[in-house]
């Protein structure tokens, strides 16, 4: 087998990243330290150490990294620019919650060199079909398993490799592989005969078996019998014979099988193991869903104290937690403003020691991320702090370094009945914050009754609406609103809540509210068909409790079963919580838009969560799920000897009658093909708003379990039939190939 390395090291970028390079690791503007930095012979793989290390050195994978930087694109490299040119600089940024990492060069060209090379093997890492990232796979473990690097490996080092895989095997039965792939009987095995080997390693018994059950040779499928295993176990329609076509096309090795229009078993597993094979609707991760709806009608992936990528005491503000949370989709972010000494507004948690960065930084990071992972709108939501001369500052520079990008008048002229579509908004940044009146007209020229949205509901959690005495105890500490500032809400004014009575005769659609977690949470007990009729027509936020100073987050579930639209998490806290948001927002194209249920968008909704049987078009439905399989489960415990004992979990998350949670038994000592084939029921009477989880443990009898991997998706988007489930760090980011082989069917309950 050809390595990676092969195909691209005769690229002159490539040639100078393997002779490898002295680069500066930059963390602050005094820690500035010399590295060699090098691409080693697999192609994909960046090693580097410090001179003074001795044998200690670090390695990171390519397929880590999501982006490079050029020039001075970090704070930190921003921190140190006129020490170093920008044309020394670059910053390699990796996928999830990781820090970025920034290097210097010590000439222009070979910044270049590094620069375009990193682009180039990005690119080639997201290109990849599926039999390359296979390739791939069998290269990197011969790497890691030829310990002495002669380019093969003896019976020693293949011990030690299947430790390294998470496989328990007897000693006999390893020696009896070995010696079946070792053809030249040398005692060792070449790259070759390592793919032979690895191949019966990987043998999946479980998909051999569903291969026989369609196949009338059992070496190959042909074209109706690879249809009619589409149209019996994956529930295809009419488009079945089609898709056979173009299954074989796409995933069948073997030149002779194609021509004779069959697909072989290797094919089978390529397809199954594909994004076509997926637990997921392919369809479904595309752009599909109505965007021509009112605002009102979406739920919004929404970002709390934005800045933050620590905790709420004295963790670190920094743009970068801004540009990840919008790459991400987030389409709305948080700035807490304040008085700046200097006279510039500065963002920071206040009362606290978290670290400040400038209110025009935050605004400029903005512009340049806003509409890079989704043209829909971005919803600016501003605590503000500050006094009237830096709040006119604040507007200013949203509209310098916004421009046109800035909504600062409404769309057609015309006050609205209802909020406008995200497509009617694509590509605008729209302000939320105090406005002085309404869209209506212009009253005096300052705002009394302020204070900021969090501060007015966290001195009264739970208060269904603060009293008359706390509001006058409010109107005497006044704060002004600057002209300037107001003028630039337009479909997103911040008023204080006042009731679902008071909304229902006097709200406005362009007035929204932000309630606590605990306040919302009361609302939808006492009134959750009101809390939904109100956010049919008006947004509501939803906001942490602060007492969450480690910046944990709460379900968002809970907010979504009620309409709400802007359930803020802390986006740099990995957990549950914010799986259940990326699995949301997983679909539609990851756009950061989720279009309502139906039952959530009519105004005269008698839906409730706590009632479901009472709403109109009530069909509960019955989900089934055997879990067959693992494949190459991640370690969890990287000492030498420890291998996993994993199970699995399924999880629904949606109205408080669908939470459940059914698990498999452990099987002990195998995280590289375990078998279960234990079937989970669940009853769904809201499939609409159900997320499932999919999570992958190691058992533990003495302590908690261990996480191993997870994946969560809307039950809508669920593919039924064979599928594989391609698991998920806690982080939130790809761990190829580990993986759960799963037979899902649906049906109406009876």
């Amino acid at each position: 087998m050809e390595a990676e390395g092969s195909r691209v090291q005769d690229d002159p970028n490539i040639k100078v990243m393997m002779t490898g390079s002295n680069l500066r690791k930059v963390k602050s503007r005094s820690w500035k330290k010399q590295r060699h930095f090098r691409l080693l012979q697999d192609g994909l793989t960046i090693w580097y150490k410090s001179r003074w290390a001795g044998r200690g050195h670090s390695t990171f994978s390519v397929a880590e990294l999501e982006a490079v930087r050029e020039g001075h694109q970090s704070e930190v490299l921003m921190s140190i620019a006129e020490e170093f040119p920008a044309d020394l600089c670059f910053t390699l940024v990796f996928h999830g919650r990781q820090g970025n990492l920034d290097l210097v060069a010590e000439t222009p060209e070979e910044a270049q060199a590094w620069i375009q090379g990193v682009r180039k093997l990005i690119h080639k890492t997201q290109t990849m079909d599926e039999k390359e990232r296979l390739d791939q796979w069998v290269w990197d473990w011969f790497q890691k398993a030829d310990k002495n690097k002669d380019g093969k490996m003896n019976f020693k080092e293949v011990k030690k490799l299947l430790k390294m895989m998470n496989v328990d095997m007897n000693e006999e039965h390893a020696l009896h592989l070995f010696t079946m792939a070792d053809k030249l009987e040398s005692g060792s095995l070449e790259i070759g005969e390592f793919v032979h080997f690895y191949k019966m390693l990987t043998q999946r018994d479980e998909v051999w078996k569903v291969f026989q059950d369609y196949s009338g040779d059992g070496e190959k499928l042909m074209m109706e019998e690879l249809d009619n295993f589409l149209k019996t176990e994956q529930h295809e329609g009419e488009r079945s014979s089609q898709h056979a076509h173009e299954l074989i096309c796409r995933y069948e090795p073997s030149e002779s099988a194609m021509k004779q229009g069959a697909m072989s078993l290797d094919g089978f597993q390529m397809y199954l193991c594909s994004q076509e094979g997926s637990v997921f609707k392919p369809e479904h991760r595309e752009l599909h869903q109505d965007m021509s709806q009112p605002l009102s009608h979406y739920f919004i992936s929404s970002s709390h104290n934005t800045y933050l990528l620590e905790d709420q005491l004295r963790g670190q503000s920094s743009l970068e937690a801004y540009i990840q949370a919008l790459k991400r989709g987030c389409r709305c972010v948080e700035v807490d403003c304040w008085d700046g000494s200097d006279g510039e507004p500065i963002v920071y948690h206040g009362h606290t020691l978290t670290s400040k960065i400038l209110f025009k930084d935050v605004v400029s990071a903005v512009k340049e991320y806003a509409f890079k992972a989704s043209d829909f709108p971005v919803i600016l939501s501003l605590e503000n702090h500050c006094g009237v001369e830096q709040q006119t500052i604040i507007a200013q520079h949203l509209i310098y370094i916004l421009g046109d990008m800035l909504l600062t008048s409404l769309l057609d002229g015309q006050v609205p009945l209802q909020l406008p579509s995200p497509q009617e908004l694509k590509g605008k940044i729209l302000l939320k914050a105090k406005k002085i009146g309404g869209l209506e007209k212009c009253l005096d020229d300052t705002l009394t009754d302020e204070f900021s949205d969090e501060e007015e509901t966290a001195n009264s959690e739970g208060d269904t609406c603060a009293t008359e005495d706390q509001l006058d105890k409010k109107s005497k500490e006044k704060s002004k609103l600057s002209r300037e500032l107001s003028d630039l809400v337009i479909y997103c004014k911040s008023v204080h809540f006042h009731g679902f009575e008071h909304a229902r005769s006097h709200g406005q659609c362009y007035e929204m509210s932000s309630f606590s977690e605990s306040k919302a949470k009361k609302l939808a007990k006492e009134a959750g068909t009101d809390f939904v009729q109100y956010n049919t027509q008006q947004l509501s936020r939803i906001y942490p409790s602060g007492l969450r100073t480690d910046s944990s987050n709460y379900n968002p579930q809970e907010m979504w079963s009620i309409g709400c639209q802007i359930v803020a998490l802390n986006f740099q806290t990995a957990g549950l919580e914010m799986d259940l948001n990326d699995g949301l927002f997983r679909q539609n194209g990851c756009c950061g838009y989720i279009l309502k249920p139906e039952f959530m968008r009519d105004g005269n909704t008698q839906f409730s969560p706590e009632k479901t049987e009472e709403r109109q078009g009530y069909r509960p439905l019955r989900l089934s799920i055997q879990v067959i399989s693992g494949q190459q489960l991640p370690k969890v415990n990287q000492k030498e000897g420890s291998i996993v004992d994993p199970l699995v979990r399924v999880e629904i998350y949606g109205v408080p009658q669908d939470q459940a949670k059914e698990e498999t038994s452990h099987i002990n000592n195998n995280g590289f093909n375990p078998v279960w084939n234990e079937t989970l029921n669940f009853v769904l009477h809201t499939p609409e708003l159900a997320l499932v989880r999919f999570v992958v443990e190691d058992y533990d009898k003495a302590s908690r379990n261990d996480f191993i991997g997870q994946f969560t998706l809307p039950f809508t988007c669920i593919q039924t039939g064979y599928r594989h489930i391609h698991l998920l760090s806690k982080d939130g980011t790809a761990i190829p190939p580990s993986s759960l082989f799963v037979n899902i069917s649906i049906s109406e309950l009876t």
